[in-house]
């Protein structure tokens, strides 16, 4: 399983360890991270003795975004192949986000672009001190579309209107004090944070805290409809294929700096 893009396990306590899984660019997620993590909520959402996931990613950062030579791939492909690849993502994201069971993600390192989506959908999130965030995605003329209703749940709109037009990099103490994470502790205490944060919820009714998320969740951005959540896959995936998210990519791909006016 050490070559899957996500690997994912069940404890003899009902915690389910999931682990990003491509370190050697990041954590950077493509169709493969993607499809491992809609298989792993597949897999565990059939364990009856599911309570806790917790989500990490090997290496040195969590999760660098999105893989931008894969995205520029798609990007070049046919309209339905867009909207696929949107709809893959946005479904991995919103399905992370309605667990019915307490999600715990650790982070390390470089958090950017999808990867604030992902723990904007998760119910904790302790960060180490050396992680960095970013809301990255304008920087390549693409949007957040799929990632805004978790990330206006987690920080409030006004704080996604800053960091989100932006596309600027920020600290652990600043993603506690906006509310994107819960906790900062040293790096090398991450993981035992972890397990304390898990030990905390293992002591809670399972009910309880499934009926808890699932009322919180009907008032929050998160909480959509389905064809609210269409219409967003719609819009990410027509970016994508626009001539500003084309030279965005271009851009990224010659180290270059974007001609916006072109």
């Amino acid at each position: 399983m050490t070559d899957q893009a996500v690997l994912w396990r069940l404890d003899d306590r009902g915690v389910a360890h999931v682990t990003l899984n491509r370190p050697e660019v990041g954590n950077a997620y493509n169709g493969a991270m993607i499809a491992g993590l809609l298989a792993a909520m597949d897999d565990l959402g059939k364990r009856p003795a599911l309570r806790v996931v917790l989500l990490s990613g090997n290496g040195r950062h969590f999760q660098a975004g999105a893989d931008l030579k894969w995205i520029r791939n798609v990007s070049a492909a046919s309209p339905e192949d867009n909207v696929r690849a949107s709809r893959a993502t946005a479904e991995a994201v919103d399905r992370l986000n309605r667990l019915p069971v307490p999600t715990v993600a650790l982070v390390q390192g470089g958090c950017f672009g999808g990867g604030t989506g992902m723990i904007a959908a998760c119910d904790v999130v302790i960060a180490a001190d050396n992680a960095t965030f970013s809301i990255s995605e304008v920087r390549w003329g693409l949007t957040a579309a799929i990632i805004l209703p978790q990330l206006s749940d987690a920080i409030g709109a006004r704080q996604v209107r800053r960091y989100a037009l932006t596309g600027e990099r920020f600290g652990a103490e600043e993603a506690v004090r906006i509310g994107l994470a819960h906790k900062v502790v040293p790096l090398a205490e991450l993981a035992t944070a972890g397990d304390q944060m898990v030990s905390q919820l293992l002591e809670n009714g399972p009910v309880a805290m499934a009926e808890t998320k699932h009322i919180a969740l009907q008032s929050a951005w998160g909480g959509f409809s389905r064809a609210t959540f269409e219409g967003l896959v719609e819009s990410h995936a027509a970016k994508r294929r626009s001539h500003e998210a084309v030279e965005g990519l271009t851009s990224f791909a010659e180290k270059r700096a974007a001609n916006w006016k072109a």
